[in-house]
């Protein structure tokens, strides 16, 4: 196969070919089905103004898909785009040669190996998925990005007009709020 193929764009077939795929890309990312739609849209009208600079390079449905990820973290950058929220602090030694480390205490520790296998269960998943959905919504946001959806650390902070420290305070205290969550509502029943 050869790494000079010229792609081209057909964008009265989108709907056809890619719209159930760029929705359901889209409802795993965000909240709601209307807001999926939403998006999906503005990914095909997004794609019709700038039909002009795709250089062919990627397929299609790749070049779709790059421009439904930019909206949705369009989407969550404008949600966080209030300005004034207070930084979040964290627990890090403040001083002797520590300065600047995690007070490991505080570190949420392992659930053990038995967590592993539990996790495909369909109840535990539901349980996750409500635990996840009462996070605050900031701690929702980042959390989603980085360990769910792999973004880089670099992209959600100029995303999100946050610092690197601060994101992995926000993972950090995300996590802990999910531990706590699962296990008041999945590990103590």
């Amino acid at each position: 196969m050869s790494d000079n193929i010229k792609h081209t764009l057909n964008p009265d077939k989108w709907i056809d070919l890619y719209a159930d795929y760029l929705y359901n890309y889209a409802i795993t990312r965000v909240d709601g089905q209307d807001l999926a739609k939403d998006l999906v849209q503005e990914t095909f009208f997004s794609g019709i103004k700038g039909k002009d600079n795709f250089r062919g390079q990627a397929a299609e449905r790749t070049w779709l898909v790059s421009i439904l990820k930019r909206k949705i973290i369009d989407h969550y950058r404008k949600i966080n785009s209030a300005k004034g929220q207070k930084e979040v602090r964290m627990n890090f030694y403040e001083e002797g040669e520590k300065r600047g480390s995690w007070i490991e205490e505080m570190v949420p520790q392992s659930w053990g190996n038995d967590a592993e296998k539990k996790i495909e269960n369909t109840e535990l998943k539901n349980t996750l998925e409500a635990c996840i959905q009462n996070l605050p919504e900031k701690y929702r946001i980042v959390f989603m990005l980085k360990t769910v959806q792999n973004y880089e650390t670099e992209e959600i902070c100029n995303e999100l007009g946050i610092t690197a420290s601060n994101l992995w305070v926000i993972i950090h205290r995300a996590r802990i709020q999910l531990r706590s969550c699962m296990e008041e509502k999945w590990f103590k029943n």
